[in-house]
């Protein structure tokens, strides 16, 4: 069981970890496609061992594939800068997870704006019986 103090160190960790991805991610990777990725959440092990990284994009199937392969590509790179930018005697290995959340949330909110559209058409109908 995780104690109060090292479970905040290891959430500390993982906030520092998702911050300095993303500005790795915005300003030091050259690889086109992991440009336009937003790093949704980091999750790190107890012993700082792995990080498991979520990350979306807006994009089809494809492009979804090509990130994963960028950044497969990139996790050396963006492994060491990490351990260059933070001070911790282990750095994580790095796995990163397409998160669809994002994604799904859109497609539940342009299902409600149709639905409510549809109501609204449904009520000018009946109102002008």
């Amino acid at each position: 069981m995780l104690t109060r103090q090292e479970n905040s160190r290891t959430l500390r960790v993982a906030d520092q970890i998702q911050r300095e991805l993303a500005d790795l991610l915005r300003h030091e990777t050259k690889d086109p496609r992991v440009k336009n990725i937003t790093i949704t959440a980091v999750e790190v092990t107890r012993d700082y061992s792995q990080a498991k990284i979520f990350y979306s994009i807006l994009g089809d199937s494809e492009e979804i594939f090509l990130t994963q392969n960028g950044l497969e590509n990139a996790k050396g790179f963006l492994r060491s800068q990490l351990s260059h930018r933070m001070q911790l005697r282990i750095t994580p290995q790095l796995n990163f997870v397409y998160d669809e959340s994002v994604e799904r949330g859109t497609r539940l909110s342009k299902l409600i704006d149709d639905a409510v559209a549809q109501d609204k058409v449904l009520q000018q109908k009946n109102s002008d019986q």
